[in-house]
């Protein structure tokens, strides 16, 4: 499936499941509601920060708009094939995220992100209903990550623990593009 008939998909799906229209998600998100439904409608590359804005506004984590989930009659595979992975890339700075997770259920999220040198992203959105715990692992290159007043720049091998729960920023100071591994748990407080 293309990636983002993946992404349309996961919005659409998530906004119906909260029963939220075009104009309610537009006003939670602050995203126009023009942009959600060419989001919508696979007509639009959105970028990381609209969809993490989405993501916010829907309760749930970033990884949740790539997840491939069941066709509803079969149970969800708990294998993630290479070939299989969704891979987004983000229009503005270039970084690729490819959603390593399998479809069966679970916890945690695996996402692999390739982030080229020089490039930036913020994302400004704290306020969630999701409690969200992620580590950082440096596979290759340097990072520096920024998660409200606190600045981390981290190396090859180094793992950086962090609850999102506060404006996050991600630069890649290097020369060369950084490759790091993103392990993210996540609860809903709406729950009762």
């Amino acid at each position: 499936m293309d990636i983002n008939e993946l992404i349309s998909r996961r919005v659409r799906i998530l906004r119906e499941e909260r029963g939220y229209s075009l104009a309610t998600l537009a006003e939670l998100s602050g995203v126009g509601r023009s942009t959600i439904s060419l989001i919508e409608r696979g007509e639009s590359s959105a970028t990381a920060t609209v969809l993490d804005k989405l993501a916010t506004a829907l309760g749930v984590p970033l990884a949740a708009l790539f997840e491939q989930g069941g066709d509803g009659d079969s149970v969800p595979s708990p294998v993630s094939r290479a070939a299989e992975q969704p891979v987004w890339t983000d229009p503005v700075s270039g970084y690729r995220r490819r959603h390593l997770s399998p479809a069966a259920p679970s916890p945690i999220q695996l996402v692999e992100v390739v982030f080229p040198a020089g490039q930036r992203v913020a994302f400004d959105t704290s306020v969630r209903d999701a409690d969200i715990q992620q580590q950082v692992w440096m596979i290759d290159g340097q990072m520096d990550i920024t998660v409200g007043d606190a600045r981390w720049q981290l190396a090859t091998g180094d793992c950086l623990a962090m609850r999102v729960d506060r404006p996050v920023s991600f630069h890649n100071p290097g020369s060369r593009d950084a490759r790091y591994l993103v392990a993210l748990v996540a609860s809903n407080r709406r729950n009762p």
